[in-house]
């Protein structure tokens, strides 16, 4: 029998398959999904549902789907799809939507991430916790929907070109100078996209040339895992920047909604200077408006919104809490230390070809390389994320929190402590897997590296 609260995340579905869910699960989900909606009287007579590469998806999507029908709404396949395309898909047809994908995680997982219409967030607090639980008693009753019991059609739709016309209208790369870029999809989602919003002449000729890496969709991902947050899988992508002579590489994540950017000398540019590059540009544009941060960005990012006259706004970590507090504020633009980059005109919505799109129009509207041009937006030395497997969570916080009792405490997410000389970390425990994550930044390296191994010391004794 499935437990459910052991695959229902924070703000997705996410677990092993077939021994943690499988189509019966999903079909479950599907139903439960559709009562949610139903209940709270979702506009629209419809669902959009895309999956990713994994060789699970197709599967998992279609029980889902038979679920979906069953309770009355009809289904729009778009088949093979990024995250961000499947917000797309919510956001400019105005229906709730589903994506099954894993993100990052290895080959064996897989997940959903749902929205209701105009891609806004389903998380615990936001209807996710009912889905579980409306599925989890269809399971144990043995009332989960048999298949081939559809009420309402499906029909399929691809709408991956108006997707990639409709970024293009929002960041115009058609008059930027020549640029040379590595994409490393990580034979993942970008794989699929990027050909059509990046290179696709009917749209109309960039000046981008393009050089792929494991643009091969394949969900065993034979070359490295598609999860650009650790180093060891931006190794690929900085070898072939250099040996190119290129002036940037994008790394995708699996389901493509993630995009972390590498310089032309094969180093990583944190995704706390994109975040503060692409929120001054839409500052500009939209002169004094909100813009969210993530809790664990670098403290330069609230300095640089302020500076270009904005207002910035802190947020969990997690994109239901981003996207909430993005539309509670009406905010342009929000980033995560993750390399999550969510727009106003993306219904609020995360994706990371746009954060590629307007760091590739930053850098080519101008002459400088990219190590110049975001050597701008870094300010401080940060340790990157730090996962430790910790058996007692709460006491080894508990333990950390007591040994720096003069630091400032700030317990919005996980612990955040800040020190008088502009030190901080935060600790927290994952949404997703069993680990406590370390983040730490500092004026100097001297004081990150000696507070970041103290810290580290005192949660895996």
């Amino acid at each position: 029998m499935s437990d459910l609260s052991q695959i229902v995340k924070a703000y997705d579905v996410r677990g092993t398959v077939p021994d943690q869910w499988d189509e019966r699960v999903a079909e479950a989900l599907g139903a439960a999904f559709t009562q949610l909606l139903n209940s709270t009287d979702e506009p629209g007579d419809a669902v959009v549902v895309g999956y990713d590469m994994r060789g699970t998806s197709p599967g998992l999507a279609a029980a889902f789907a038979t679920g979906v029908r069953a309770e009355g709404r009809s289904v729009i396949e778009i088949g093979l799809a990024s995250t961000d395309l499947l917000y797309y898909a919510s956001g400019s047809l105005d229906l709730p939507g589903a994506m099954f994908t894993a993100s990052h995680n290895p080959a064996q997982y897989n997940g959903i991430k749902m929205c209701r219409s105009g891609a806004r967030p389903i998380g615990q607090e936001s209807g996710l916790a009912e889905i579980r639980d409306r599925a989890q008693a269809m399971l144990d009753s043995g009332d989960a929907r048999p298949a081939g019991a559809p009420t309402r059609p499906a029909e399929r739709r691809d709408l991956l070109p108006d997707y990639a016309g409709y970024l293009r209208k929002l960041v115009d790369l058609s008059g930027i100078r020549p640029l040379k870029v590595v994409v490393d999809a990580g034979n993942g989602m970008g794989g699929f996209t990027v050909p059509t919003v990046l290179g696709d002449a009917a749209l109309s000729p960039l000046p981008l040339e393009i050089v792929p890496l494991y643009f091969e969709l394949d969900g065993t991902f034979p070359n490295h895992e598609a999860n650009p947050l650790d180093p060891a899988n931006l190794v690929d992508l900085q070898r072939a920047v250099v040996e190119h002579g290129a002036d940037i590489g994008l790394a995708f994540d699996g389901d493509a909604d993630r995009c972390f950017v590498i310089d032309e000398r094969g180093e990583p540019v944190s995704p706390s200077a994109i975040t503060a590059l692409v929120a001054a540009r839409e500052l500009a544009k939209h002169p004094g408006s909100t813009v969210i941060h993530g809790l664990i960005t670098s403290s330069a990012v609230a300095e640089i919104i302020r500076e270009h006259g904005g207002k910035p706004v802190v947020a969990r970590v997690g994109h239901s809490f981003i996207k909430a507090e993005m539309a509670r504020t009406n905010a342009v633009f929000g980033g995560e230390h993750s390399a999550h980059y969510y727009f106003r005109d993306f219904w609020f919505a995360d994706t990371g070809m746009l954060a590629a799109m307007h760091t590739l129009a930053a850098l080519g509207e101008q002459s400088l390389p990219l190590s110049v041009l975001a050597g701008e937006y870094e300010r401080y030395t940060a340790s990157g994320e730090i996962n430790s497997t910790v058996s007692d969570q709460a006491a080894a916080v508990a333990e950390v929190r007591a040994a720096y009792p003069d630091a400032v405490a700030d317990e919005m997410d996980g612990l955040t402590l800040r020190f008088p000389d502009g030190a901080w970390f935060n600790l927290r425990a994952s949404n997703t897997e069993p680990l406590l994550r370390l983040n730490v930044e500092a004026p100097t390296r001297d004081r990150m590296v000696s507070l970041r191994d103290d810290v580290l010391d005192r949660v895996r004794r």
